[in-house]
């Protein structure tokens, strides 16, 4: 019996890190669960923000390249999940049949899918703070844009164990919906793996309306497509205090599809 590996991709603003509750809690329940960082990223959050100058160059296609060679390293297929951009990512490689399924949790929108006006200036590059190459989140900007829905305190905590400055040429890649022709996934593939899309209905960086956008645009496909929504929840529902509630929801449905830890 081999385990069923799990790639879990982060997004922008985040550390590898902050997958490291759910790489426990998937390893717990028998999968190979892997949290690879991006190309340049340093061993903690707080190394990566000083200095992070090595993270500068990396725009979409270097990640969705250092993704896919990660996946098609893998003795099988893995599931994949993603969040943020790493949902994005998810997409594209569970589209191009290198995955057994894929999770995408508040996704970076996917084929010319453009961000509403209220959301958009964040993924901005000239909208926010950093160095050269680099776009930093002030603990002011996280918490509005990123942590809504939870306190103060709790948002501050979260900013110091997990956000990094995310590359200028990523959020460029990935702005108006019209950037670099890697966002995009075939979302026509009828023998694709399944695909779970997650939204949080406070998400004020990927609001729930870019994810069901998203999830109307695979409504042709025959290969399954599930749409999961959480009340009261915003852009921070992997590493916020309820974290778990989302986790155990993508268990149990990769449970029902019949892909759990172990494959014979």
């Amino acid at each position: 019996m081999n385990r069923t590996p799990v790639v879990f991709i982060h997004g922008a603003w985040l550390h590898a890190l902050s997958w490291q509750s759910w790489v426990e809690r998937f390893a717990g329940r028998g999968f190979l669960a892997l949290a690879p960082g991006w190309p340049g990223e340093a061993a903690a959050a707080g190394q990566t923000r000083t200095p992070p100058e090595a993270l500068a160059g990396v725009g979409l296609e270097v990640l969705t390249d250092h993704y896919e060679e990660i996946v098609r390293s893998c003795e099988t297929a893995p599931v994949i999940v993603g969040h943020s951009v790493g949902g994005l990512i998810a997409q594209r490689l569970l589209g191009a049949d290198l995955g057994r399924a894929a999770v995408a949790i508040a996704p970076a929108p996917i084929n010319g899918l453009a961000l509403p006006a209220s959301s958009a200036p964040w993924w901005t590059p000239g909208r926010t703070g950093g160095a050269e190459g680099l776009v930093s989140l002030s603990p002011g900007q996280f918490h509005h844009a990123f942590a809504n829905t939870i306190t103060a305190q709790e948002s501050g905590r979260l900013f110091e164990r997990h956000v990094v400055p995310a590359p200028r040429a990523l959020l460029a890649d990935l702005a108006g919906g019209v950037g670099s022709p890697y966002a995009t996934a075939d979302v026509g593939n009828a023998g694709r793996g399944p695909l779970l899309l997650v939204s949080g209905q406070e998400d004020r960086l990927v609001p729930d309306s870019v994810t069901r956008a998203v999830y109307k645009q695979y409504g042709d496909s025959r290969a399954v497509t599930d749409l999961k929504q959480f009340a009261d929840r915003a852009h921070c529902l992997v590493i916020d205090s309820g974290w778990r509630s989302v986790a155990d929801h993508v268990l149990g449905w990769l449970d029902e599809h019949g892909l759990g830890a172990h494959r014979s």
